[in-house]
C-alpha cells in the first residue's frame, strides 16, 4: 500500500461487485467525494451489467453525487492497472488476476446487500452502509500516512518576526 503524504503517492483503490452497478459504483463516488487527498478510486465487476441502476442514480442523487456518466466496467478489463487495495463487495471469490510488478493487492471483503430487487428505501439503506465504510477506509488512510515534518510550523513571517 502506499499511504499518502504531502506530495506523496496515493493509494489506488478498486472496488468490485457483480455487476458495477450498484455497489462498487456507490463506494467509487464515495470515495471520490471523501478522499481524493488520499486515494484514487475506480470500480467494476464481475459480470457488468448494461447500465448503472436507476435507483443508485436516484440514491446518490440524494446525495448530491451525480453518476449519471458512470458505466459497468469488467474487472477482466482493467489490463495492467495496479491497485494496492482492492475491496470486494461482491460476496463471491474474485477471479485470479495477473498483477503487474509482482504486487498483490491487499483484499478487504466488505458483507454488503446487493441491492438489486429491493425496495427503494432498502436501497438507500445499503447506501448509507457502504459510506459509513468508505468513510472509515478513508479515515483509516489519513491516520496512516506519514507525517511530513511540516505540521503547525509556519515561515518566520507566519509567526510574527520577520527579522529572525
Amino acid at each position: 500500500m502506499n499511504p499518502a503524504g504531502q506530495g506523496g503517492p496515493k493509494t489506488r483503490i478498486l472496488f468490485v461487485c457483480i455487476g458495477n452497478s450498484c455497489r462498487s459504483q456507490m463506494a467509487e463516488a464515495f470515495a471520490r467525494a471523501y478522499g481524493n487527498d488520499v486515494l484514487i478510486a475506480a470500480s467494476a465487476g464481475l459480470h457488468p451489467a448494461f447500465s448503472v441502476a436507476t435507483d443508485t442514480l436516484h440514491a446518490m442523487a440524494a446525495r448530491n453525487l451525480d453518476l449519471r456518466d458512470h458505466f459497468p466496467k469488467s474487472i477482466r478489463h482493467l489490463g495492467r492497472a495496479q491497485f494496492d487495495i482492492v475491496v470486494n463487495l461482491s460476496g463471491r471469490p474474485l477471479p485470479d488476476m495477473p498483477f503487474p510488478g509482482n504486487a498483490a493487492p491487499s483484499v478487504r471483503e466488505w458483507d454488503v446487500l446487493d441491492p438489486i430487487g429491493v425496495s427503494y428505501e432498502e436501497h438507500c439503506e445499503i447506501r448509507d452502509q457502504i459510506e459509513k465504510l468508505v468513510m472509515n477506509l478513508v479515515l483509516e488512510l489519513r491516520r496512516d500516512r506519514p507525517e511530513t515534518g511540516m505540521r503547525g510550523q509556519g515561515s518566520r513571517f507566519s509567526q510574527g518576526n520577520p527579522e529572525s
